[in-house]
């Protein structure tokens, strides 16, 4: 069974980029791919100083061995923060060595309360993961007004769900 890291790109607790990441966690499960959603409201608290240039902690070391080092897909849900994407993320990806991420593949996935789902987000985090050299699946999502295709429960609309299933149906073809 192929392991897929869904990986939620905010440390902001009880977000909507938690609960789309458990949709697209259950969309994978729903396809047979073992999946696992990275949150980063699990990271060391002081990442940027403690986990960078060299630095290690023995639990950090864990979560890469868990989450990143043997895997070679992931689904990025990335929430809009100030026109882009949350800098927690660029911190997550800037404390490991580039070979961790060299010729992998990603799916991306914005969310935004806003009407454009993040697009500039996700086109600026496009380039920092083909800097890496990880390959970037073309189908990108924009999850616009987010608050208003899904319901308090965590639960997409049917028309949402179809977008993100038809994302995963060509992501697991990539």
């Amino acid at each position: 069974m192929k392991k897929i890291v869904v990986v939620s790109c905010t440390n902001r607790p009880n977000s909507n980029t938690l609960k789309v990441s458990k949709i697209y966690a259950e969309i994978l499960k729903s396809k047979q791919m073992d999946a696992q959603i990275l949150d980063f409201c699990d990271l060391p608290v002081n990442i940027a100083f403690s986990e960078t240039f060299g630095k290690r902690s023995d639990s950090y070391t864990k979560l890469i061995a868990d989450f990143v080092s043997p895997v070679t897909r992931f689904v990025f849900i990335v929430p809009e923060y100030n026109g882009s994407f949350p800098g927690i993320l660029k911190i997550f990806l800037d404390s490991m060595p580039t070979k961790e991420w060299n010729g992998k593949y990603a799916c991306l996935v914005g969310i935004a309360d806003g009407r454009a789902g993040n697009l500039r987000g996700l086109e600026h985090l496009t380039g920092i993961l083909q800097y890496l050299k990880m390959h970037v699946y073309h189908d990108k999502l924009p999850i616009s007004i987010v608050n208003k295709v899904m319901d308090v429960d965590g639960s997409f609309s049917e028309a949402q769900m179809k977008a993100c299933l038809n994302q995963i149906d060509g992501f697991l073809q990539f």
